[in-house]
């Protein structure tokens, strides 16, 4: 039986690449069907040495970089620019985070290469823009963090803190490959492709749009750790034997239905003091200690019986080894130059369409690799 046609099936993608936001967007368009022809320098990707936990290898490099080809070019060789126009004379997208002018420098302007090439779709990631004042700076993940300010809102009372895992990396790359998708179904109407530019800052300042609109509405967000600015009651409370349960009322009906049957004390629903969500913000102390006290008298077992009977929302206060080993996580096995890793499986499923996953590639693997037309 014939292989399934993914998507994405016949797309060429030359990914100029490094690090992590734009490595997560070709990945997915990799995972799609798309034939990612990686771009390194001689020394390889940077994220390459980021650790070594995945039997020597890099966990960054591990699970982004399944199903893509390697090809080792340095681009300020006459020779090695004579193979990426090779390259590019046949693609569908063009990738790069290179440093902003990077690219044009070495003769590969967006500006050209969309003349030359008017199917192509160019899609270039940087820090800041192409322009401004900003634009010449590097910008990695958590300089962006704390730029942005999403560091301020992040963390306890004390001090601001970094997001746990490569956040802005992680969500320009998913805004490129949007991008990347729609260009695509544009192309399919038009014919023409198109110039992308995705900017981390703008990213994040656009995810970060509802704490800025409480500051400029006169209520500047607070850092409270592990509740929400917003609701009430949304946060960790624990149990008499000790365990911590995050829990949260999304709805004043939400919170009549836990005053009932949680708390057992039907009266704090219509309180003046608890009885809407603004209410309960306004007074959250006093809604956090009313929470807290019924916790205090339950076992954890008694607490989750109580909360599953009342329909309420919670949480485990979960670690990396409980994700380990946590019934949800679906895994993906890939090939890498050290043997098999078992890795997060991508968020869709599709019905219908199983996905097979490729390969990480070693180093200059594909480094026979010449033009995508004499390859196929």
């Amino acid at each position: 039986m014939a292989a399934e046609r993914l998507p994405l099936s016949g797309l060429n993608v030359i990914a100029i690449e490094q690090a992590v936001a734009a490595p997560f967007c070709s990945s997915r368009l990799a995972d799609a069907g798309a034939r990612v022809i990686k771009i390194e320098r001689p020394e390889g990707d940077f994220a390459r040495g980021y650790d070594d936990v995945v039997a020597g290898q890099s966990s960054y490099f591990v699970w982004l970089n399944r199903g893509k080809e390697s090809v080792v070019l340095d681009l300020t060789k006459a020779a090695d620019k004579t193979s990426l126009e090779a390259l590019l004379a046949g693609a569908d997208v063009l990738i790069q985070n290179l440093k902003p002018g990077a690219l044009a420098k070495l003769g590969f302007g967006t500006d050209r290469l969309r003349s030359e090439y008017p199917r192509l779709i160019t899609c270039s990631i940087s820090g800041y823009g192409e322009s401004g004042p900003y634009a010449d700076r590097k910008a990695y993940d958590l300089l962006i963090q704390a730029e942005s300010g999403l560091s301020s809102i992040t963390g306890g009372p004390d001090a601001p803190a970094r997001v746990g895992i490569s956040l802005v990396d992680v969500a320009t790359g998913a805004t490129a490959y949007s991008a990347i998708l729609e260009a695509l179904i544009g192309r399919a109407a038009t014919g023409l492709g198109v110039d992308i530019q995705v900017s981390m800052f703008d990213v994040m300042a656009d995810w970060l749009a509802v704490p800025l609109l409480h500051q400029e509405g006169g209520k500047p967000p607070r850092r409270i750790g592990l509740a929400h600015p917003s609701i009430a009651p949304y946060g960790v409370f624990s149990t008499r034997d000790g365990r911590e349960i995050l829990i949260s009322i999304q709805s004043d009906r939400e919170w009549a239905k836990f005053c009932a049957l949680f708390l057992q004390e039907v009266g704090a629903a219509t309180d003046e003091r608890f009885a809407t969500n603004v209410a309960r913000v306004a007074n959250r102390a006093e809604t956090d200690a009313l929470v807290a006290a019924a916790f205090a008298k339950l076992d954890h077992a008694e607490a989750l019986e109580r909360l599953e009977v009342a329909d309420t929302a919670f949480a485990s206060v979960n670690d990396m080894a409980a994700l380990s080993a946590h019934p949800h996580l679906r895994r993906i096995h890939v090939e890498t130059p050290s043997g098999t890793a078992a890795i997060p499986a991508p968020a869709p499923i599709v019905s219908g369409q199983p996905r097979r996953y490729g390969a990480v590639p070693a180093l200059g693997q594909h480094a026979d690799l010449t033009n995508l037309e004499a390859s196929r």
